[in-house]
């Protein structure tokens, strides 16, 4: 049985880390609500950018394909995956299952005799796929807790720029999509090309509440010239909001990841003074027959 004092200096550690992991869910709950703003007042805007992107995708029909950025290829033959993941851990599974589900997807692919070129945002994506081999194309670090639009803007160009000069011929995004402080969910976007882009995929939310259909819209000028213009807002307000909704998730992930250490930390120190207790009532005890023994001796 380990000693008094060494019991007593493993509950001071634990109280000590006990008090850090309370503060990392004091600051990232602190932070979790200016996220929540942050997305807030960006949907809006997203869904009218996407939605707008659908319609007039819908409306030039056959022409989408004349302009290079809305080409689409004859095969799929290399396919660029984003893996949106933090700077930082101690985030619970946050990290690790987008890159589970980028190198399952990419797998997947290759079993199909396509290659994958990743991209990767985020410190732990880029080591973990560095780590595992993976070459990576770009890699976008040191803003995952407060992303700017000019972040997005930079991949959103390398993107492009790689779909535009055949580089790759599909664009897939994974991240964390923020439902709340305690649940994130994986999610997959095709951002290119246009025709398989998840925002062909209408949601029913944006019908007419009376009439269940889209309204009709004339377009001047052309919807294929409002396309050219619109597509590069599409791509990068797309990628600002899945870097918002990952930054929300991790600071959720974070928060709920530092309550749980905190609830385990003090369940640990409740066994050590249990084990202290036990120590000191043994020294005590101990103590008591050495006394009992030597005043017998002396009888």
């Amino acid at each position: 049985m380990a000693s008094q004092r060494d019991v007593k200096n493993r509950i001071d550690s634990v109280k000590n880390i006990r008090k850090i992991t309370r503060a990392m869910e004091m600051v990232a709950a602190a932070r979790l609500r200016r996220a929540e703003q942050r997305i807030a007042h960006l949907r809006p805007y997203a869904s009218a950018i996407r939605r707008m992107t659908r319609q007039a995708a819908e409306a030039a029909g056959g022409e989408v394909g004349q302009l290079p950025i809305l080409q689409q290829h004859e095969s799929e033959n290399n396919v660029a995956i984003l893996l949106v993941t933090a700077d930082r851990g101690l985030a619970g599974a946050f990290n690790s299952q987008i890159l589970r589900a980028g190198t399952r997807a990419a797998a997947e692919h290759e079993s199909e005799g396509r290659s994958v070129t990743f991209y990767a945002s985020g410190r732990r994506g880029v080591s973990s796929l560095a780590f595992r081999g993976r070459e990576v194309a770009g890699a976008y670090t040191g803003f995952t807790e407060r992303p700017a639009y000019a972040d997005a803007r930079e991949i959103a160009q390398d993107l492009m720029t790689a779909y535009v000069d055949s580089n790759v011929d599909r664009v897939d995004v994974f991240y964390n999509g923020y439902i709340s402080p305690l649940v994130q969910e994986v999610r997959l976007e095709t951002l290119l090309p246009l025709q398989e882009a998840t925002i062909l995929e209408a949601d029913e939310s944006e019908e007419d509440e009376e009439t269940g259909h889209h309204a009709l819209v004339e377009y001047e000028p052309d919807p294929q010239v409002i396309l050219e213009r619109l597509i590069p807002d599409y791509v990068e307000i797309s990628l600002y909001r899945a870097l918002l909704e990952s930054t929300a998730s991790e600071l959720g992930a974070r928060m709920t990841a530092m309550r749980n250490a905190s609830q385990n930390a003090g369940e640990v120190i409740e066994d050590l003074t249990l084990e202290m207790n036990r120590a000191r009532q043994a020294e005590i005890t101990q103590e008591i027959m050495e006394v009992v023994a030597g005043a017998e001796a002396l009888v």
